[in-house]
């Protein structure tokens, strides 16, 4: 059951109307990275986790949350579209110069289909689809991942928060950086707890027996297909493999095939009627007429 409080966990109070930031704040409310994909995201993770307790509540702890921040980018929005200019007239009769800018800038489907207020896109109009979501059962390749989305979330609210002089939007921004400051810290602690708990570690999924696994040579050679010459520079090509396995990290330039299969198919069904070789061309076939 949730249970909705109005008052928002942090102030969305805008100094002025700026509805072409209004377009950009999009990505992070409907994006691939945005709040409304976390949110889904964890709240997915949690109902679907078939082991009670703490991973399961916190789950569901944090979906709920970032709920919240969906809201709070809703309100910013609407607010920043609140007074701006509905057409060029209205605009230019302004004496303050940006207003037309602003007005040029703005996303009109705001206006239009929203009566002023969010939707569930991008910045760039493209519809929130829940493909964006994963939630595997799998807690320790989930929790990877949600490090990742706090992640790149961040990076997009930074980058936003240079894109805008507005105060207002700038302190709501920056309690959004500190809550995905906390979130990234707060799965990769999680991953630690699945270690220490003896739910999970690498490869994923722990639980395949890696004897089965084709060749072992292949389980720690990094082969670099490409001409980049300090590839085999990193921590990746060489020393322990981060899987506990004590196995090192082995570097191969230019690797051979490991097979004389050539890329070679079988010509094509003639009734797909692909192109074909001339003695395979289909019959053409006379239409039967009923009496």
């Amino acid at each position: 059951m949730f249970y909705h409080v109005q008052t928002l966990q942090f102030e969305a109070k805008p100094d002025g109307p700026d509805p072409a930031f209004a377009r950009r704040l999009q990505e992070v409310l409907g994006g691939k990275w945005g709040e409304l994909t976390v949110a889904l995201q964890y709240l997915q993770q949690g109902w679907n986790c078939r082991l009670p307790g703490k991973y399961k509540d916190m789950l569901l702890g944090i979906g709920t949350e970032e709920l919240a921040h969906v809201e709070m980018l809703c309100v910013m929005i609407a607010r920043l579209n609140e007074g701006a200019p509905l057409t060029v007239q209205e605009a230019a009769a302004n004496s303050n110069p940006a207003l037309a800018a602003i007005y040029g800038g703005s996303n009109t489907q705001h206006m239009i289909a929203n009566g002023g207020g969010a939707y569930f896109q991008d910045s760039m109009g493209v519809p929130w689809v829940g493909a964006y979501t994963t939630s595997s059962g799998n807690l320790m390749a989930d929790f990877h991942l949600n490090a990742t989305a706090e992640m790149q979330g961040r990076l997009q609210v930074a980058r936003l928060y240079n894109m805008t002089d507005d105060p207002g939007v700038k302190e709501m921004l920056r309690f959004n950086l500190a809550r995905d400051h906390m979130h990234q810290q707060q799965w990769l602690a999680a991953i630690e707890q699945l270690k220490e708990d003896g739910l999970g570690g690498l490869p994923v999924p722990e639980a395949y027996p890696n004897e089965s696994e084709q060749d072992l040579n292949n389980v720690n050679n990094y082969m670099n297909c490409s001409d980049g010459p300090e590839a085999g520079n990193g921590r990746w090509a060489r020393g322990p493999m981060p899987d506990g396995s004590g196995r090192e990290f082995t570097y191969e330039e230019n690797p051979r095939p490991q097979s004389d299969d050539r890329q070679q198919l079988q010509p094509g069904d003639p009734r797909l009627f692909g192109t074909l070789p001339p003695d395979m061309q289909p019959l053409a076939q006379e239409s039967t007429k009923s009496s």
